[in-house]
């Protein structure tokens, strides 16, 4: 498959993961396309992200998510210098994200 066209079937992914409208609708979407594994490995990466946006330690994120600490450290790569998906939506969320006790 060439390039061109495999960014096209990609484009028509993210477009149908914008037409989602509710938690519902995406939580039944990314099921079916997801095992629950790698939901739960996105749900990690995306905690981490939020984590380092509030100024937690990398200690502090492995020891809550479960993730190693070179996941964490990729995260934290593609925070500061990645694309900026991860800041736009934590900007949009506007996450106050409480560092945890301990």
């Amino acid at each position: 498959m060439s390039k061109e066209s495999q960014n096209k079937k990609t484009a028509n992914l993210y477009r149908a993961i914008l037409d989602l409208k509710t938690v519902g609708e995406a939580q039944r979407f990314f099921r079916d396309l997801l095992t629950p594994e790698e939901i739960v490995e996105f749900t990690r990466r995306w905690e981490a992200a939020q984590l380092l946006n509030a100024g937690c330690t990398y200690a502090t994120i492995v020891k809550q998510t479960g993730l190693s600490s070179r996941t964490v450290a990729r995260i934290s790569k593609w925070l500061c210098r990645g694309c900026g998906g991860y800041k736009l939506i934590l900007s949009r969320q506007h996450h106050q994200v409480r560092r945890p006790s301990g």
